[in-house]
């Protein structure tokens, strides 16, 4: 995975700079190795999707429905004028 090789090659570079004195590159060190698990973690994420997060198992209650059909009537009144005309052909 190209993520997995750039982090590996990043966390060495900044180890290399950290053990020569630079101490910023100590926060690098533990950055790259974080990033690098969180890339896998995305990953798997993206080919495993959640089942449970496709949307609601259980059919609406009734007053769901009925609120749909009020507002789908209403839309169709409001829009009515927007519709082309029908032709008979």
């Amino acid at each position: 995975m190209l993520a997995e090789a750039i982090c590996l090659s990043a966390f060495l570079f900044e180890l290399e700079r950290a053990r020569s004195g630079n101490t910023l590159s100590w926060a690098y060190v533990f950055e790259w190795p974080i990033l690098g698990v969180y890339a896998v973690y995305v990953w798997r994420k993206l080919l495993r999707p959640d089942t449970d997060s496709a949307g609601p198992t259980e059919s609406p209650t009734p007053h769901v429905v009925s609120a749909l059909d009020e507002y789908n009537r209403y839309l169709d009144e409001a829009h009515r004028a927007d519709r082309p005309p029908l032709t008979d052909e």
